[in-house]
C-alpha cells in the first residue's frame, strides 16, 4: 500500500508527532492552516469516513485530539475538530484523519 499516512504511522516517513498510543498517532500538519494544525489517524488504514466501522476507535480519534489540546493549552480557549470525506468533503489524503486546529479565533461558515 502507498499510503502516506500509513507509512507515517509505522515510522516510515518522519513527522513532528506529538502524540502516539497503540491506535492513534498525531503529528503536525505539514501545510498548518492555523497556528496549531495536529493530525489525528488511526494506525490501521481506513480510507474515508464512510468506512470508519469502529465506534471504539473513532471515539479513541476524539479523545487523543482532547488530550492533546490540553496539552497544548489550547482547551480552555478553545478548538476546532475536522473530518473531511471524500473529493467533495475536502478529503485529500485517503487515511481517515480528524484535523485539531486551535490557536486563534475560527470563523463561521468554515467552508
Amino acid at each position: 500500500m502507498d499510503c502516506l499516512f500509513c507509512k507515517i504511522a509505522s515510522g516510515d516517513i518522519d513527522a513532528d508527532i506529538v502524540h502516539e498510543d497503540e491506535a492513534v498517532v498525531a503529528f503536525r500538519d505539514i501545510a498548518p492552516q492555523a497556528p496549531h494544525h495536529i493530525l489525528v489517524i488511526p494506525r490501521r488504514h481506513i480510507a474515508t469516513l464512510n468506512a470508519l466501522d469502529d465506534a471504539e476507535l473513532g471515539g479513541r480519534l476524539v479523545l487523543a485530539a482532547q488530550r492533546i489540546a490540553a496539552d497544548l493549552g489550547v482547551a480552555e480557549d478553545g478548538y476546532r475538530l475536522v473530518m473531511n470525506c471524500n473529493a467533495h468533503g475536502g478529503q485529500t489524503v485517503f487515511h481517515v484523519h480528524l484535523h485539531l486546529l486551535a490557536g486563534r479565533a475560527m470563523g463561521w461558515p468554515p467552508g
